[in-house]
This record gives C-alpha cells, sequence and structure tokens, in this order.
C-alpha cells in the first residue's frame, strides 16, 4: 500500500473514530434530557400553608409541571419538626414521583431528637437546593438598640437579653445561639411557635431581639413596627440592602444561611435525580424567577445533587455539636 493511501485511510479511521465519540456523547447528553416523567410528581412539604417553604415549594412546583409534562402537587405534612413529613416519603416508593421539601430544619433534628423513625442520611438522596436566606436580628421600632455594639453593651451573664425565635430547634434559633457563642457574649432564647408569632411579639415590645426570617420580617418593618439591626447573611442581599450584615459589625467571618431543597427517596435512581436537577437549576436562573426570589431574600445556588448532598452532611455535623452544647434535646 502506497504512503497517500495509508495517510487516506488513517484520516477516515479517524473520522470514524470522532464520530463514534461523538454519537456517544449525543446520546449520553439526550439520554437525560429526554427522559420522560410517566406519573405525577408529588412535593411533600414539611410545614403548614403559607410559610417560606410552602410558598416556594408551589412556585417551583407550578415551573416544574410545564416543563415536564406531569401534575405537581404540593401537600403540606407539618408536624414534629418537619419529622412526620420526612418519614413519609422516606418510605415512599423511589421512582421520581414523591419528593420532599425541607429546609435547614432537616439537617438540625438528628441533633435535637434523639429518636427519629428514619435515617435522614441513608433514607435520601438530595436532588435540588433551591437557595440560602439569612435569618435577620430584628428591635421594636422604639428600642434604643440600633447595632450590634448596643446588643453587646446592654446584654451581661447576668442580665442576658432575650431573643424570639421560630421556635425550639428552627434556623433561627440556631442562628442566635451561634451569634452569642461567636460574639462571647449571654443571650436567653425565648422560643415561639412560628415566625410569625415571634416578629408580633418583637413588634409589640414584649421581648427585646427577634432572630426570624427576613420574609417574616419585612411587612412589621415597612409598617414601621420593627426595625432590623443586622443580618447574618454573608454579604447585604437585595430585600433589605440598608441592613449590615453581621460581619461588618465587628464578627468577620460571621455568616449562618438557611437553605431550602428537595429530597427523594434513597431508591430513586441517579438518572432522575439528575434530570430533576438540571430543570430545577433551569427555573430558577429564568430572569422572573430570580428576581422573585431575590424579593423574597433568597440568594440562589447552582448546586449539583452532590454538592448539595455534602452541604447537608456538613451541617448535620455542625449543628450537632451546637445542640450538644446548648443541651437541646427533645425525646
Amino acid at each position: 500500500m502506497s504512503s497517500t493511501s495509508k495517510r487516506r485511510g488513517l484520516v477516515v479511521l479517524a473520522a470514524a473514530v470522532v464520530a463514534t465519540a461523538c454519537a456517544g456523547l449525543w446520546q449520553a447528553r439526550t439520554g437525560t434530557a429526554a427522559m420522560r416523567f410517566e406519573k405525577p410528581i408529588t412535593i411533600v412539604v414539611t410545614f403548614p400553608p403559607g410559610g417560606g417553604t410552602d410558598l416556594l415549594a408551589r412556585k417551583l412546583g407550578a415551573e416544574l409541571q410545564q416543563r415536564i409534562g406531569q401534575t405537581v402537587v404540593v401537600e403540606n405534612r407539618p408536624g414534629a419538626s418537619g419529622n412526620i413529613g420526612a418519614r413519609e416519603v422516606a418510605q415512599a416508593k423511589g421512582d421520581g414521583s414523591t419528593l420532599l421539601m425541607v429546609n435547614s430544619t432537616f439537617a438540625i433534628n438528628p441533633g435535637v431528637y434523639r429518636h427519629l423513625d428514619f435515617d435522614p442520611q441513608k433514607d435520601f438522596k438530595a436532588v435540588f437546593n433551591a437557595g440560602t436566606i439569612a435569618s435577620v436580628l430584628v428591635v421594636p421600632a422604639s428600642s434604643s438598640i440600633h447595632s450590634m455594639a448596643d446588643v453587646l453593651a446592654k446584654t451581661s451573664k447576668a442580665l442576658p437579653l432575650g431573643f424570639a425565635s421560630c421556635g425550639n430547634g428552627t434556623p433561627q434559633h440556631m442562628a442566635g445561639e451561634m451569634l452569642a457563642q461567636a460574639a462571647r457574649t449571654h443571650l436567653q432564647h425565648v422560643p415561639y411557635k412560628g415566625c410569625g408569632p415571634a416578629v408580633t411579639a418583637v413588634a409589640a415590645a414584649q421581648v427585646p431581639l427577634g432572630m426570624v426570617t427576613a420574609s417574616s420580617a419585612a411587612p412589621l418593618m415597612e409598617a414601621g413596627r420593627i426595625r432590623a439591626i443586622a443580618i447574618t447573611a454573608p454579604k447585604r442581599v437585595a430585600q433589605m440592602p440598608q441592613v449590615p450584615v453581621v460581619a461588618e459589625q465587628g464578627l468577620k467571618g460571621f455568616a449562618v444561611q438557611q437553605w431550602h431543597g428537595l429530597l427523594a427517596p434513597a431508591a430513586t435512581p441517579d438518572a432522575v435525580v439528575a434530570r430533576l436537577n438540571q430543570v430545577l437549576n433551569e427555573i430558577v436562573q429564568q430572569p422572573a424567577m430570580q428576581q422573585a426570589l431575590g424579593q423574597q431574600g433568597y440568594s440562589l445556588l447552582e448546586q449539583t445533587p452532590q454538592q448539595f448532598a455534602q452541604q447537608i452532611q456538613a451541617d448535620m455535623q455542625r449543628y450537632a455539636l451546637l445542640s450538644e452544647s446548648l443541651g437541646l434535646k427533645v425525646d
């Protein structure tokens, strides 16, 4: 065979190899993208209707329904700090038809509850982290406290200031305790049954401080009944650009944020999880959705399921240590 023929043969062979590789790549990419969901999807929310986690689930569910061509239903299963809904989804069939909408409370509960009738690490797969939202430290409008420096000046071990939270073991409770530890000061936790009652108590000056969600604080801030003095985000947020973060006020590096995300039963195939993650990330990247969530105080993320799983695991360890130091346990 001549050298020219050999060269032609090598070119043809190389082209065939490239074509085969590209075909395989195309199939791999379109295999997940072309996946069809054959059943309606139920998103179980572990909190009552009307709260931030519920509203987020409904926003995402409506968009998801349009994109996958299947009905998406949101069902609320509140109770036991989210453990009732979590148990239900842990026992559901792992075919992508049942998802669990949770927030950081899911990572807090293993360190708080002595007995769970499901395994939060083994019974679920992380699917999608919609984003994070910070807590905000608020005071009554008439308060003489205007900054973190004022808080530190007015609280002591002998006379600790009380801070209202959305309940025992909630992300806001933990944020308040972590703030006290970081500042090396003393605050007295005053739990309420939800962020609404907590922020109302602050507005009525029944408690001097409140650590609540930004979304629950916003209406009473706009009404001039409470004032925000610090937010626990790593940087200022679009919803409250005038409110300085804790780290700006002498506690460098301090940041505590609550995430909201979707989990699936552990038996759910990885391909289904990957497809859901892909579609949901596309949904939150839409400008209209980004604006809507940004106005509610969310900082959006674009995590893989693996990255979200790592975050949940890290938070479980962090909150378990904090719960132990506080002696916070529920039978």
